[in-house]
């Protein structure tokens, strides 16, 4: 399966934040070219989150190769007359020529991490900002909404219905490869399944009914189109609609391949058990249930617990809009300029100096047991997290990884969490996440030196 991609080009280069493009055009008269290390990280955790699943890093590879400003770009540019034409000129031939290390997408990470690293001259570092941290953060948001729901899912079947009401085209396609990376089996945006070979699901909606005479002439006709489909059962009274398809099983015989009903609304806890009662009844037990409306990770797991007779979920608005953590303090800050360590002393925005590593260290149950981030030249606290996925502006093949490489470790990375941190409910102790004793006394150090 092909990593893909979220355009079928890349966008505009001005897909930017204007200051990105005065500082670039103030780095150059100011004689400000070095080699430059910027972080991407989330300040800390929201605390309905007990981690995060890192996402977007394949799409903001292929921005930083492929975006290149057009000669209608620069034509903009020049008309909004904020620019010089030296720089201006500078943009014809201008590219990401630098290197990238980041956590490989599908990996669990904790706030004041750094997800990425980027290392290039200050000005492609600079002017690249806006995208990375579009992405990765849009993408790491949806995927880690999407874990709680896998988890709570304990193995059912999910479907992404989430495309309607995501928030534009971008994050519609974008959101779903998130989540197919988070464990989804299917999503209903074919674009998506054409992008990145997920597997496309969904069937008929309650027009398709009300368009008919009765349920039954609706659910004779949708099953003559598609026999082997998912018949959607409450456009008007759910069990009416259960004793309908009944009733379309006992008409069609050997020739009924009906492979599930799916209840959309009402309550989902009292519905699933009297319809497995009444297919059961008419020897239709393969018929399976599936159960979508307004769904999350909460609800989810409610039905779980009840056990409810439900093999699979759609789930859709809660999940693409990520409803409950609607945003990350995703950041990306300047680290280092030339080998020299720097830092932001901002009340609640303080940053960390220096290249940076994140190590992971296990326990011997193989679960997670805390994390270091330390200058990136010191000793192994661990196994390490960020590796080298571009050089030079060129995707080495760590960086051209499968999604489905991604989402076995995304798999693999949810259950080596500590079953405290894999509930839905705040953690009552969080992860542990510390900085290393070289790190603090170089920041201390150099905090006191800005000082004066």
């Amino acid at each position: 399966m092909s990593s893909g991609r979220v355009h079928a080009a890349c966008p505009s280069a001005l897909l930017v934040d204007l200051y990105e493009l005065t500082m670039m055009q103030a780095y150059r008269e100011h004689c400000i070219d070095g080699l430059a290390t910027f972080d991407l990280y989330v300040r800390e955790l929201p605390p309905e989150r007990n981690f995060l699943l890192t996402a977007g890093l394949g799409t903001v590879l292929e921005l930083l190769e492929g975006l290149r400003f057009s000669a209608e770009d620069i034509a903009f540019l020049r008309s909004i007359e904020t620019f010089d034409d030296g720089f201006l000129d500078t943009l014809v031939d201008f590219r990401f020529t630098g290197d990238v290390d980041a956590m490989p997408e599908g990996t669990v990470a904790f706030g004041g991490e750094p997800i990425l690293r980027v290392t290039a001259p200050i000005v492609e570092g600079q002017f690249f900002e806006t995208v990375i941290v579009n992405q990765i953060h849009l993408q790491t948001l949806l995927a880690s909404k999407a874990a709680r729901v896998v988890l709570a899912a304990g193995g059912r079947a999910l479907v992404d219905f989430g495309l309607r009401r995501m928030h534009g085209v971008d994050a519609g396609t974008a959101g779903a490869r998130a989540l197919w990376i988070a464990g989804f089996d299917a999503t209903s945006n074919v674009l998506a399944g054409q992008l990145f070979g997920i597997p496309v699901a969904g069937t008929m909606a309650h027009s398709f009914v009300q368009c008919h005479g009765s349920e039954l002439d609706a659910f004779r006709n949708f099953t003559t189109s598609f026999p082997e489909t998912t018949l959607l059962v409450d456009t008007y009274e759910t069990l009416r609609g259960v004793d309908t398809v009944v009733e379309l099983a006992r008409e069609l015989g050997p020739e009924f391949r009906v492979g599930a009903v799916r209840l959309d609304s009402g309550d989902l806890a009292k519905l699933a058990p009297e319809t497995r009662r009444k297919l059961d009844a008419a020897g239709l037990d393969g018929v399976r249930i599936f159960a979508s409306g307004n769904l999350d990770e909460e609800r989810v797991q409610h039905l779980v617990r009840s056990g409810a007779p439900i093999h699979g979920f759609g789930v859709g608005t809660r999940l693409g809009t990520s409803e409950d953590v609607p945003n990350l303090e995703a950041v990306y800050k300047l680290a280092e300029l030339d080998g020299r360590p720097l830092l932001k002393l901002s009340t609640d925005k303080a940053t960390l100096p220096g290249v940076k590593q994140v190590w992971r260290r296990s326990g011997e149950s193989g679960l997670m047991d805390g994390d270091v981030i330390g200058l990136a030249e010191e000793e192994p606290h661990g196994t390490p997290l960020l590796v080298p996925v571009m050089r030079e502006g060129r995707r080495l093949d760590s960086g051209r990884e499968e999604l489905t490489e991604s989402r076995r470790r995304a798999a693999g990375e949810l259950g080596a969490l500590p079953p405290p941190l894999r509930e839905i409910e705040p953690a009552a102790i969080p992860y542990r996440v510390e900085i290393s004793d070289l790190l603090e006394r170089s920041r201390n150090a150099l905090a006191r030196q800005v000082l004066g």
